[in-house]
């Protein structure tokens, strides 16, 4: 598929991908073997779901991402049969593996996420390296999910302000230092959770005029254009210097939370990136966060989901301080 060049660029980087795998059983309890189904792998991390999520809104995002191992191998195999396009920096360290299983007893899901491996400054500069020779300059590139073990956050805020020089726009997703770095170089795009941006400016933000103001802030300061705030089941905010909505969550029952704040990020990025109205970019990026909750595991979202969910999402245009 040739990607039409009225059509932005877009690439991810996954700094700690994952080789995610899911099961079930029957119950989850101490010291007894527990007979498990046949697991699913997909390739997983931030910036891949992300990449996945947008191909099946009918985009393409090049995936930029260290691996090493033969859980490495397994992931970039499975990175090729969905279709999406893979630049791999080769590293020593072993690619992690998530493990996620639901409990059927209880409708409920455990997610063992392990830390993932170190990267050198060496194979930090080879992921800069690729990124400053991707074969088509991204006019967005998203970097999102956990920073590697180590890895000094002033690497990301230096990778920030080399990529805004290129001109490309910065689509961030991340928490704790890897936001704070982010934001110090300023970013075109932030998807923090009430949380983690709770967490950045040090204060709680217990209603929605706190959330807003809270949101513009950001962009008065220079740190983001747009910021689109996660609000959990309450739904989600979006603010920028002439804009501000909220889209109430979507009555779903989540089969799986796997993936749905990188669905959000991909609805979102691929239609603010093709210069749709900020509307429509909630509501879509609403609707596949929604479609992923109903998938199993790390599916992620069905594009017959998301077209069947958008139309019902309600966008509150928001005015006032």
């Amino acid at each position: 598929m040739v990607q039409s060049r009225l059509e932005p660029v877009l690439a991810t980087l996954t700094l700690n991908p994952a080789l995610d795998i899911q099961t079930g059983v029957d119950v989850v309890e101490p010291e007894n073997k527990l007979r498990c189904d046949a697991p699913r792998q997909d390739a997983g991390g931030g910036g891949v779901n992300v990449a996945r999520v947008i191909r099946r809104l009918g985009g393409r995002a090049s995936c930029v991402l260290p691996l090493g191992g033969p859980a490495g191998q397994s992931l970039q195999a499975r990175l090729a049969a969905e279709g999406l396009d893979a630049v791999v920096i080769p590293i020593q360290g072993e690619t992690r593996q998530s493990f996620t299983v639901l409990d059927r007893s209880r409708g409920a899901e455990f997610r063992f996420v392990l830390p993932g491996p170190r990267l050198g400054a060496a194979e930090f500069r080879a992921v800069e390296r690729a990124l400053d020779d991707l074969q088509s300059r991204p006019d967005v590139l998203v970097v999102s999910g956990s920073l590697p073990a180590g890895l000094d956050p002033k690497r990301l805020t230096r990778l920030a302000s080399r990529v805004r020089r290129r001109g490309v726009r910065l689509a961030l997703d991340a928490s704790g230092e890897g936001l704070q770095a982010g934001l110090e170089a300023g970013v075109w795009l932030v998807k923090p959770n009430l949380r983690e941006l709770g967490a950045y400016l040090g204060r709680d933000l217990p209603d929605r005029d706190s959330q807003l103001a809270a949101a513009r802030g950001l962009v008065a300061a220079g740190r983001a254009e747009w910021v689109a705030l996660s609000l959990g089941r309450e739904g989600a905010l979006l603010v920028s210097a002439d804009f501000a909505g909220y889209a109430p969550a979507l009555p779903i029952t989540p089969v799986s939370t796997v993936g749905a704040g990188d669905s959000f990020m991909a609805g979102l990025v691929w239609y603010l990136a093709r210069g749709a109205r900020p509307e429509a970019a909630l509501a879509t990026a609403v609707a596949a966060a929604s479609a992923t909750l109903m998938s199993p595991g790390s599916g992620m979202a069905r594009s017959a989901d998301i077209r069947r969910l958008r139309p019902r999402v309600r966008i509150e245009i928001l005015t006032g301080p």
